[in-house]
């Protein structure tokens, strides 16, 4: 039998000794980000995303071992664990084969069949099952015993039935015969309630069928939710006799005259056991299918929104539109600080909109602002075609929409409170919305990422494994980009490797107390930073301050001497410019150099990228988002246009662009390549610039279709 380790080794295509050490490491208790960034001689460079989901797998099978221990010692103690059985529940590689194997040995409630059974009619049953040639009726006669509740012969075959019934139901060859079975083969079919409005959102599927080997996740996870809401009525089907005919045979001999009464019990078992019961766990397997491809699609869509390029050292406003409340205001500098707030009204009248422009105006001639974001909310359109009359005056200046989703939630979360004590609720939101342009990521690590909105059902998934998926993907993107340790926030710093809330709040009061850092040893003076916690973040916090080089990057001090090393070895001055080194070393021999460093090859690599570009942000690699000056309407959009757009949303059956007119477009999956395609993430992800040419707008319905490959090179 194969060990975790060796399982895992052959489902992700990893070397055993890679995935060994990997476990290992996880076991001793480091980060992902950490192992990803500074272990890679060790696990031949697996990315972030191998590496979770070689944890998430390994989790899964040392919980299903646990489970194998728990059931086999429960069978045990019933006196009932033969050999055979302990190998099958060794042998079983999902939780669900373990607990079919565990189930005729399960303490149930009472049944027809354990009823049968009190009643002393089980030999009967296991006679007749026998199948011998003998007549049921005449087996049962001696069955008949009214002291025991068996008042006639009918009775004693009914039990009989009933125990018969049970077993069947209770066989876990034939429960995974069927599921499979019922998986190949079957058939999801979905109707209307009483309920159901013609024209609502789910009349796709009010007559719905579909091969459940062809049902696509989004189709079940709609159907889940508008059952859910009492709409619709969601079944799994098997068309003929199949499964039927499956339980028979498993419990029929093969002679020339069957047992009428076998064959039976066995569509007894079938029709009122078994198939109610694989209807009900196929559900719940198709539905944990949809929830993992959900889970996935959101912290696919997670990682490139947290990735956008920032917007970087410019004073911004902020705009978070409103009607009855208004629109509010905030101008923060170029690290993010407010430097005014403000509530204008331009909804209200033509005379308010005007006097909106009067204090806009003022606010960004006293502070200089550069850069204009909008919230994509209610009153967003209105807002967006004051600020271009705004700009007129101000042709130096630019704006752009920005997706609002989670910015109520933060802006009434305690944390934005202590933040911003100062400020209403209202206020904090449009200091929010600036530094979404100013840094996506070190605002959004602020929001629940569930309130992020990138995804598709995700309210409807298993909300622990959600969190954890995109606790990781947040976690990932702050460590790959690294944080200033005399800047950042603590939401910021907890999301650092090694770091939690309680050190992320002591570095802030230590340098709030002591000044700014001046050196990444100095971190260890922080309280309750210890040598593991040290090790895990030191090499992701920034000291820009530093006399060190080597601070500012993402090199690990325990490779500075090889980093200092290296410099020597390739006769690097002090105030040399070191953005030819890579190539240098290159030159030089990788091997070579790496043997005389004492460290690996993947390490000085590595080390060599980061002394090129110290304090780079890999961010500012990627393409700018795009910055507008005038506005579009939905009314200006005609058939055959071609614009640019921003990716906002990537979901299974297809793309959400916004093409600045307020109401993003879809571009259907059959539409985003000339490929084909099994998913749009394969072609694009979210803050992508693309073109995409209008196919048609319905203004009524507020729809707009787009191409993506229609468009001309």
């Amino acid at each position: 039998m194969l060990s975790i380790t060796e399982i895992l080794a052959q489902e992700l295509g990893q070397k055993l000794e890679y995935v060994e050490n990997v476990v290992a490491l996880l076991d001793e208790g480091n980060t992902i980000p950490f192992i990803a960034r500074y272990r890679k001689e060790m696990h031949g460079a697996m990315d972030d995303t191998a590496l979770r989901n070689l944890e998430t797998r390994l989790t899964y099978l040392r919980n299903l071992q646990q489970r194998r221990e728990e059931v086999k010692k429960s069978i045990e103690n019933q006196g009932k664990l033969t050999q055979e059985l302990s190998a099958a529940i060794d042998a079983a590689a999902t939780m669900t084969e373990v607990e079919d194997l565990y189930r005729p040995y399960k303490q149930k409630r009472r049944t027809r069949g354990s009823m049968a059974r009190e009643k002393g009619l089980e030999p009967l049953a296991q006679a007749i099952f026998a199948q011998d040639g003998a007549d049921p009726a005449a087996l049962a006669v001696g069955f008949v015993d009214p002291e025991k509740g068996v008042n006639s012969v009918e009775e004693a075959l009914q039990g009989a039935n009933d125990i018969i019934a049970e077993d069947l139901s209770d066989n876990a060859d034939i429960r995974k015969s069927l599921r499979e079975l019922v998986l190949r083969r079957g058939v999801f079919t979905c109707k209307a309630s009483d309920d159901a409005d013609e024209a609502g959102v789910y009349k796709l599927y009010y007559d719905f069928s579909q091969p459940i080997s062809k049902l696509l996740d989004h189709q079940i996870l709609a159907m889940n939710r508008g059952e859910k809401e009492g709409i619709l009525k969601p079944n799994v089907a098997m068309v003929g006799n199949e499964g039927c005919a499956l339980v028979c045979r498993a419990a029929l001999k093969p002679v020339m005259q069957v047992s009428a009464f076998v064959r039976a019990a066995a569509e007894d078992a079938y029709e009122r056991l078994i198939f109610p019961a694989i209807q009900r766990e196929v559900r719940s397997e198709l539905s944990d299918r949809a929830y993992v491809g959900a889970i996935a699609n959101f912290a696919l869509n997670l990682k490139p929104l947290l990735m956008q390029p920032p917007v970087k050292g410019f004073v911004t406003m902020g705009l978070d539109p409103g009607y009855r409340n208004g629109c509010k205001v905030a101008v923060v500098d170029a690290t993010g600080k407010v430097l005014a707030t403000s509530v204008v009204y331009p909804t209200f009248s033509e005379r308010k909109k005007q006097e909106a422009i009067v204090t806009l105006s003022s606010l960004m001639k006293k502070h200089g602002v550069q850069h204009i974001a909008i919230g994509n909310g209610t009153a967003s359109r209105e807002t967006e075609a004051m600020t271009v009359e705004l700009l007129k005056d101000f042709p130096q200046a630019s704006y752009m929409i920005v997706n609002e989703a989670g910015a109520s939630v933060y802006s009434a979360s305690p944390l934005a409170a202590e933040e911003f004590p100062e400020f209403d609720v209202n206020l904090r939101s449009a200091v929010s919305i600036a530094r979404r342009l100013q840094d996506p990521l070190a605002e959004l690590v602020k929001i629940d990422p569930k309130a992020i909105g990138v995804g598709q059902y995700q309210h409807d998934c298993p909300q622990k494994e959600l969190s954890a998926a995109l606790g990781g993907v947040v976690e990932d993107c702050v460590n790959a980009v690294g944080v200033d340790a005399n800047t950042a926030s603590p939401s910021l710093l907890q999301q650092v490797s090694g770091l939690n809330a309680t050190t992320a709040k002591n570095i802030v009061t230590y340098r709030e107390e002591n000044g700014p850092f001046t050196s990444r040893s100095q971190l260890k003076k922080v309280p309750k930073l210890g040598p593991k916690a040290f090790q895990q973040c030191a090499g992701f916090l920034r000291i820009p301050e530093s006399k060190e080089l080597l601070d500012n990057t993402g090199v690990h001090p325990e490779s500075y001497t090889a980093a200092k090393a290296l410099l020597s070895l390739l006769g690097c001055g002090k105030d040399e410019d070191l953005a030819g080194l890579t190539a240098k070393l290159e030159a030089y021999g990788l091997a070579k150099a790496a043997a005389e460093c004492a460290v690996g090859e993947m390490t000085l690599l590595d080390i060599a990228k980061e002394l090129s570009k110290p304090g780079r942000d890999p961010r500012d690699e990627l393409p700018k988002p795009v910055l507008r000056k005038d506005v579009l309407e939905m009314k200006d959009l005609k058939p055959g246009m071609t614009l640019t757009g921003t990716v906002r949303n990537v979901i299974d059956f297809g793309v959400f662009v916004d093409i600045g007119v307020h109401q993003d477009g879809l571009v259907h999956i059959s539409e985003v390549s000339k490929k084909r395609l099994r998913h749009p993430s394969e072609a694009v992800k979210v803050g992508d610039v693309v073109k995409v040419l209008v196919l048609s707008v319905d203004e009524k319905r507020k729809r707009i279709s787009l191409s993506m490959k229609q468009v001309k090179e």
